[in-house]
């Protein structure tokens, strides 16, 4: 049966066929598992790559002329003949048929591993019995029903080829899964970035088969998503190497606080009560410090109905974490010394290519108040109430290299503390990399009858129209009234930190599955209506 959605031409056709003849030849075409060897490390289930690496160190080096000499490939195989390995994968080139034997490459998305078949030595799997099928040349007739992009199952013994490339030597085939439309361009991968956006899986696929030289150590799309993975993972460690305590806190809110956004809004059935997709962690994990603990820390997902551009998504990553007796100051070092360490223990080096700019970790982050990178960046003449608008508008883009930007203004400021020397000045920075603002913290507000008139404030800022004021949390109130120890917070943009650690211009190409404009669909003109005769 074909799938309405998917393209009809030759392609599909021949794989649609070649899938039901694999369903007469071998049963379930969809089987639920493939057993592999633990060759490579004890224990653990041999992938392409991790046999790649163990053994390629017998793959000879190519002699005067191209080819390795032929004692050394006898050599090499008297020792490789004696590993039987069971690998999985995708087929990752079409098959180069040589009469009756084949060569073909299996990917495991990273790395990539040449099988060698053989008409007289295959045998195919029944996939309904997990048996061989003995009878002769059925191993043969099912690797000739295989197309590129399918998954598939191989046992046989490791050997290198006479250029010398390490292969398996199949003894059995079984079939996996069928690619029922054709893989992307192998040399040249996916160019248009909303296909490789809205269809990530593909995204990937074009990637680990990509044969194209890529410049400059740039990363393919699974690179892009592992060196995130690394990124956080080493965040997590830092913080709890420091004493750190990781939490969740809730996603849906019953109101939109700890940040001015606005908000998504749904209902809860049961409880017949409006909840809110949160927008910010900050009040939950500051109801934690009330509590007692001193140092907690969230990597959590926000959500806010706003714009999107190339700095903003609607669904995105942040690391908050709060150090109770700590002021901004001492998280502003933090900061620093946390950021640079990750730089360098992701990349190994502190010098970051990020578009045309070079962003050097390895100096002091610089540090303006808002007021002197105005004047150092923008315009001499600065006043209160135009300070944040020249900020944005003459100053941001121009922050390449880290720097701290302190002292804001308290009004747009509201969780956080003021200024002991200016009461006008909230204890707020912003760090700001290659002109992105990549995290934001300060000492945190824990007067009660404070936090209670700037939350009136915002109120009344809501009342004059302003959406994304913030609402006033009554029991957040109550839980300062307990009793909160002075503290530090920051908010770190894990997905903005990304982009700047894979040189990646778009938050979209850091997020696995971003949001995007639903697909325009080709609909058929439908018939004029009839005219009814009169």
């Amino acid at each position: 049966m074909s799938i309405p959605f998917i393209e009809e031409n030759d392609q599909t056709r021949a794989r649609r066929e070649h899938l039901e003849a694999l369903r007469g030849l071998v049963g379930n075409v969809y089987p639920n598992k493939f057993a592999r060897s633990q060759i490579a490390e004890s224990g653990r289930e041999d992938t392409i790559t991790s046999v790649f690496e163990k053994f390629r160190e017998f793959e000879p080096k190519a002699a005067e002329g191209g080819r390795p000499i032929a004692e050394e490939i006898e050599l090499a195989n008297q020792q490789l003949n004696k590993f039987t390995v069971r690998l999985a994968g995708r087929i990752a080139s079409p098959p180069r048929v040589m009469g009756k034997a084949a060569f073909v490459h299996l990917s495991d998305g990273v790395s990539r591993l040449q099988v060698y078949v053989r008409r007289t030595d295959v045998k195919a799997v029944n996939n309904d019995t997990r048996a061989v099928i003995e009878d002769e040349g059925k191993g043969w007739e099912l690797f000739g029903l295989l197309d590129h992009g399918d998954f598939i199952g191989v046992e046989g013994y490791l050997f290198v080829t006479k250029t010398g490339e390490l292969s398996i030597h199949v003894q059995q085939l079984q079939f996996l899964a069928k690619a029922l439309v054709p893989l992307p361009d192998k040399m040249h991968g996916i160019h248009d970035p909303e296909i490789r956006q809205r269809q990530r899986y593909a995204d990937l696929i074009a990637g680990s088969l990509k044969l194209e030289e890529r410049e400059g150590g740039d990363l393919n799309p699974r690179e892009v998503f592992e060196r995130r993975s690394a990124i956080v993972r080493e965040l997590r460690r830092i913080l709890e190497d420091h004493g750190y305590i990781e939490v969740e806190t809730p996603m849906l809110t019953p109101l939109a606080t700890g940040a001015a956004a606005r908000p998504f809004k749904t209902h809860h059935n049961a409880l017949d009560i409006d909840l809110y997709a949160r927008i910010a962690p900050e009040l939950y994990l500051k109801r934690l410090l009330v509590g007692g603990f001193e140092k907690v820390y969230e990597l959590n997902r926000n959500f806010r109905n706003e714009g999107i551009d190339r700095q903003h998504n609607p669904e995105f990553t942040m690391l908050e974490f709060y150090w109770a007796y700590a002021d901004v100051n001492a998280m502003m070092d933090f900061c620093e010394e946390m950021i640079r360490a990750v730089v360098f223990k992701v990349l190994g080096h502190t010098q970051v290519k990020f578009g045309e700019h070079s962003v050097d970790f390895s100096r002091p982050f610089e540090r303006l108040s808002m007021r002197e990178a105005v004047q150092k960046y923008g315009s001499q003449e600065t006043a209160e109430e135009n300070l944040v608008e020249l900020f944005d508008q003459h100053v941001e883009f121009k922050l390449i290299q880290p720097t701290f930007i302190t002292d804001f203004p308290k009004v747009i400021s509201p969780l956080s503390k003021a200024s002991p020397v200016d009461s006008t000045v909230a204890e707020r920075f912003e760090l700001f990399i290659a002109g992105m603002e990549c995290a934001n913290g300060f000492s945190e507000l824990n007067d009660p009858a404070e936090q209670y008139e700037r939350f009136m404030e915002q109120t009344q800022q809501r009342e004059r129209g302003d959406e994304e004021a913030m609402v006033m949390d009554e029991d957040y109130i109550r839980a300062l009234s307990y009793g909160m120890p002075p503290a530090a917070g920051i908010g770190i943009g894990i997905d903005r930190f990304v982009m700047l650690l894979t040189n990646r211009q778009s938050i979209r190409d850091v997020i696995l599955f971003p949001h995007l404009r639903p697909e325009r669909k080709y609909e058929p003109e439908s018939e004029p209506p009839a005219v009814a005769g009169g």
